[in-house]
């Protein structure tokens, strides 16, 4: 007996290449623990066989998105720091009032925040940030999948390193493996090549990747060039955590001869658009890093600077935004934008060859929509109107490894309203010390 029967969907494929998108009708997908089965014409299997069945009543069916840079926690800070650069967004905003976090504070927020990204079809998060113990409590419990790391700074000393390897330890593979674990020196600027060599020998001792901010502005790229005579990434390089799988969130300051470097490791660049136009920032070539072969996954960064963890909007933001740079709407494509989102966002993730598809033996990460709302009528191009026109609350159903977390748009995992609750209590106490710094 099979575990679950998702029946009479739509299902969304794409070409190998990402070059086209269509819809396939009247299929049903069969999921045997947390593995995708097959994906098949409706009516072929008797329901009886299932414990649990879906009916989906038509919706489209598609591989959950996958958020491949965030803070969740910082969703405690959402509406804190705006209007303002992004050395006083930092220096005078977030570090203030992250040094009076506590683990509980880390705990709820990334409770909180997992809960908007399922409800926004969101099934998975890398995520960078601290007490990151907390921080997999939460993600165990609401059920989403997450790669975390514990952000490290050189001012921290070599302690840290030792207190992120116990943590990599201890929660990597946890919840039946949906938490998976990495090495997280915050950039270059803020950790000498001391610290990341040391960083990099703890990583390769765990048999982990690194996840780090790398060249996030034209200017911190110079800077590089001034004070250590290399560019951020050819830091990494020489420093040897490009010698490990890696996440590079941004990457927006990156120089043609950084791409040419990229090219010959197991890297991917996390893209958070909404940030880089909220605060001023410049942007990635996207279209050169994928012309290369170096993979770009969708991201929303933290709160603090996007508002949301709307991955929707994230994708469309990075078609339009390639396409007004280039004064070429053929860039970035309906379906090459749906490619990153899924495909692609897992190759940057570290899992591509298990998520991203519905497809036997994939994992069974997967989102059911609505598209009947009349800000998708009359539905000439469903693909286009994932990209462009889709809201959150489309998302009616949230399967993660095999387990289904929202149906109907009720979360089945944890209490939503103690979560909002605790979070606004934290909130006060948090906001006061912004004011106090």
């Amino acid at each position: 007996m099979s575990d679950l029967l998702i029946k009479n969907c739509s299902v969304l494929q794409l070409a190998r290449d990402g070059s086209s998108a269509e819809v396939l009708t009247d299929r049903d997908i069969l999921v045997r623990g947390n593995t995708i089965e097959t994906v098949q014409p409706t009516n072929l299997v008797n329901q009886s066989h299932f414990r649990t069945c879906i009916n989906a009543n038509g919706m489209l069916a598609m591989p959950g998105l996958i958020n491949t840079h965030a803070h969740v926690p910082m969703v405690l800070f959402r509406g804190l720091a705006e209007d303002v650069s992004l050395e006083r967004w930092l220096n005078n905003c977030i570090w203030p009032i992250e040094r009076h976090l506590t683990p509980e504070d880390v705990y709820w927020g990334m409770l909180l925040g997992a809960i908007e990204m399922i409800e926004a079809g969101v099934t998975a998060v890398a995520d960078h940030y601290f007490y990151m113990d907390s921080a997999a409590e939460a993600v165990e419990k609401v059920g989403i999948r997450a790669n975390l790391g514990w952000a490290m700074f050189d001012w921290m000393d070599n302690s840290i390193i030792e207190q992120t390897s116990a943590f990599v330890s201890q929660w990597q593979g946890a919840a039946c493996g949906r938490i998976r674990t990495m090495m997280a020196p915050h950039a270059p600027y803020t950790c000498n090549d001391d610290f990341l060599r040391a960083t990099v020998r703890a990583a390769e001792k765990l048999g982990v990747g690194i996840h780090i901010h790398v060249s996030e502005t034209k200017q911190q790229t110079q800077a590089s060039r001034q004070s250590r005579g290399l560019t951020p990434i050819q830091v990494l390089e020489r420093t040897g955590v490009l010698s490990v799988p890696t996440i590079l969130a941004h990457a927006c300051g990156a120089l043609p001869e950084d791409i040419e470097i990229l090219t010959k490791y197991r890297t991917g660049i996390a893209h958070a658009p909404k940030t880089y136009l909220k605060l001023g920032m410049d942007i990635a070539p996207v279209t050169e890093f994928r012309q290369a072969g170096v993979p770009v996954g969708l991201a929303t960064d933290g709160v603090a600077s996007n508002n949301t963890l709307n991955l929707w909007e994230s994708m469309r933001l990075l078609a339009m935004m390639q396409k007004f740079l280039q004064r070429a709407p053929e860039v970035l494509s309906v379906p090459e934008a749906l490619y990153l989102a899924t495909v692609e966002s897992a190759c940057v993730f570290g899992q591509g060859e298990q998520l991203g598809k519905l497809s036997s033996g994939y994992l069974a990460d997967l989102i059911l929509l609505d598209l009947e709302g009349v800000h998708h009528q009359p539905n000439h191009n469903i693909p286009a109107n994932l990209v462009y026109s889709l809201r959150p609350e489309d998302v009616q159903t949230v399967i993660i490894d095999g387990q289904i977390v929202m149906r109907s748009r009720q979360i089945l995992t944890v209490d939503k309203t103690e979560a909002i609750k605790r979070v606004r209590s934290n909130l006060n106490r948090l906001a006061l010390r912004q004011k106090e710094s």
